[in-house]
């Protein structure tokens, strides 16, 4: 009997990696490429960073209908929607004729990538069961990990030869290979008896993700840290090409090779939260990003890089104890409802943090756009830290 029990996680955990590994590699693709952006089409920081911006905007508003849906049709016709769709609008927005269509293009394809981080950690709640979620969430935030420096690397380093089409062709032709990998692995979910009412049970649950403090202060976490964390990485390219630091846009590309270290601490950090708890979990994992941060001030190289080293392995471990503290606090009825909120504000904290800190960049430099993001993470600690020790003093009591 247990056999079948460990293949299935071995499938599961394979096939989520994969479609985190497509989904992120193909939502982050044009960030590398921006100042190639803005150079071709006469934009600024700000205008050119709406590229990456558009689609986590779109996906963040569709997250919750998609979540809701998977509560009708089941979640993984979702997941595999997800990645199939987001392949095929991937290999059209080389061809894009304008900048126009082009963001056209992205907020279609931000649409279609919704489906996979909505549902995902709920699906695997009911695959796994709340004991099994915790490993399978890291497996699947390693992959969104692997799958952001992929797609950053594979776009940076063509991006001199081929220009930003040949780039973001690239790119799609990698999230395409890794969706036929989760088409092929992804097992069915266990049968679920059909929901009466299906619309009324998706609004209540929408209520019920929205009744508990400690999931509102989960979703803090995902705005403001998510928002750090993009602003950080959209203007990295222009800074790091710029004066003085004058790097080519192949080289400067090697700072996505910090996604190394996110996938490092999001899968190990699932230890730390045994021994001290979600709550000093997520708190230290947010005070190492703003350290990170930090660090990027100076106009040193290696001091610039061991900045991102470090404010990237410390985001992703606030994500991954903030996701999986999301999906074991969901109250039942609601887990699809829950999961997709924290995406919302996961992804709504990408596309205004995003445009924001690169505004704040073009007009007031990477000093300030450091203090903004510093001061959004103080703020994720604070409301975490407020929100979960009354919830620790009483389960003392």
């Amino acid at each position: 009997m247990l056999v079948p029990v460990r293949t299935d996680t071995r499938r599961v955990k394979v096939a989520v990696a994969a479609a985190g590994i497509s989904s992120f590699a193909l939502l982050y693709a044009p960030q590398p490429v921006l100042p190639q952006l803005a150079a071709q089409y006469h934009l600024d920081p700000g205008g050119a960073s709406l590229a990456v911006s558009v689609a986590t905007g779109a996906l963040a508003i569709a997250v919750l209908p998609i979540a809701a849906l998977s509560e009708i049709v089941g979640r993984r016709p979702v997941i595999m929607t997800s990645v199939i769709a987001s392949a095929a609008l991937g290999l059209l927005l080389p061809v894009a004729p304008t900048y126009s269509v082009l963001l056209v293009l992205r907020a279609l394809q931000g649409i279609a990538i919704a489906g996979f981080p909505g549902v995902a950690a709920a699906y695997l709640v009911e695959q796994l069961g709340k004991t099994g979620v915790a490993a399978a969430v890291g497996a699947m935030i390693a992959g969104n990990s692997v799958g952001g420096m992929l797609g950053r690397l594979s776009a940076g380093f063509s991006a001199d030869a081929l220009g930003y089409h040949g780039a973001l062709t690239v790119v799609a032709v990698v999230g395409l290979i890794f969706s036929m990998i989760t088409v092929f692995a992804l097992p069915p979910a266990p049968p679920r008896e059909p929901a009466r009412n299906p619309l009324k049970k998706a609004l209540t649950g929408v209520g019920s993700a929205l009744a508990k403090p400690v999931l509102l202060a989960q979703y803090a976490v995902a705005l403001l840290a998510m928002g750090a964390f993009v602003a950080m990485y959209n203007a990295a390219g222009f800074r790091l090409t710029g004066h003085p630091l004058d790097l080519s846009p192949a080289i400067a590309s090697l700072v996505f090779l910090s996604y190394a270290m996110g996938s490092v601490s999001s899968a190990t950090v699932g230890r730390l939260v045994g021994r001290f708890g979600r709550l000093r979990a997520a708190v230290g994992a947010l005070l190492v990003t703003a350290i990170g941060v930090l660090l990027t001030l100076p106009d040193s190289l290696p001091v610039v890089i061991v900045g991102f080293l470090v404010l990237t392995g410390g985001f992703f471990a606030a994500h991954a104890v903030a996701n999986g503290w999301t999906a074991a606090e969901a109250p039942a009825d609601a887990r699809g409802q829950a999961s997709g909120t924290y995406t919302l504000t996961y992804y709504l904290g990408s596309s205004i943090g995003g445009t924001a800190g690169s505004v704040i960049y073009a007009h007031a430099g990477w000093s300030w756009l450091s203090a903004a993001t510093v001061a959004w993470l103080v703020l994720a600690m604070a409301v975490v830290s407020v929100v979960a020790r009354p919830r620790r003093a009483a389960a003392a009591r």
